[in-house]
């Protein structure tokens, strides 16, 4: 894997000129509605942004998130329309976190760690950080997918309250409320904050976040194949009503493999899976 990010640094070249160091690949207009992290700089990506703002998490009552509680599905109840919740279990690997429901003030996750894969940038940044079960998962899922003879390369994965509330009011600023809320999180409600999240992209992609990305082979083979190593595909195309956010097929969350398989069979949300019916 670290000579394959060597690889990939060699191959940034033009692409990365002038970029910022807090900077995430950038959107693709076909994508409004879900982009990278904005930086001060001109191009700060909404896609991150949306990535990372889109990151929902959830109330998890009695679910810890390893593979043995993975399958307890249907035990939250929603919240009314307009209310916010807190989250009881942040570190829950099936902690929901989304619009209406949020991380405890202040709440920074535990172990985290940067997984040994490629990425599209150089710097010990946070967003090159995951809770360490979920690290170590997507190094497995890049090494199943080298083997494929595919090169995935990793764009963002957590991110602080701070650091968020930086990147929603930049797309405030330069979007509108309204339009940023259909893809980037407010502080405290995004899912990126978790830990569990990571943002993927490829070199195809010139590191970028589109949802054209499902048409290359990586986003292909990401689509069909995240459950087996315990990730999702957070935001899926025609759920935009349940998950609030735009389709984003870069967008990967660690649920466990229990809990995994299960939501790809059902072809399902995260929502329908823990909400009661």
């Amino acid at each position: 894997m670290k000579g394959k990010a060597l690889l990939i640094t060699a191959a940034l070249g033009a692409v990365l000129l002038g970029c910022q160091q807090d900077e995430e690949p950038k959107p693709g207009e076909d994508n409004q509605a879900s982009q990278t992290e904005l930086d001060d700089k001109q191009a700060l990506d909404q896609s991150d942004t949306q990535n990372e703002n889109q990151e929902s998490g959830q109330d998890q009552e009695g679910k810890k998130g390893d593979e043995n509680n993975d399958s307890s599905s249907g035990k939250l109840e929603k919240p009314e329309d307009g209310e916010v919740v807190t989250v009881e279990d942040p570190e829950s690997t099936l902690v929901l976190v989304n619009k209406q429901f949020k991380l405890p003030d202040g709440y920074e996750p535990p172990d985290l760690m940067a997984p040994d894969v490629p990425f599209y940038f150089e710097e010990d940044l946070e967003k090159r950080y995951m809770r360490e079960e979920a690290a170590h998962a997507l190094e497995e899922l890049f090494s199943g997918a080298e083997e494929a003879g595919l090169d995935l390369v990793a764009a963002s994965g957590y991110r602080s309250y701070e650091r968020q509330e930086e990147i929603y009011q930049q797309n405030v600023d330069s979007v509108g409320q309204e339009e940023a809320d259909k893809f980037s999180a407010k502080p405290g409600n995004s899912e990126h904050q978790t830990g569990l999240a990571m943002d993927v992209t490829s070199a195809e992609m010139a590191f970028s976040l589109e949802q054209s990305f499902k048409q290359t082979d990586e986003g292909t083979w990401l689509a069909e194949n995240a459950h087996s190593y315990g990730f999702i595909i957070r935001y899926p195309e025609g759920k935009e009503d349940i998950t609030g956010y735009s389709y984003e097929p870069w967008h990967i969350r660690y649920v466990g493999k229990k809990a995994a398989e299960e939501i790809y069979q059902r072809n399902t949300t995260l929502e329908e899976y823990l909400f009661s019916e």
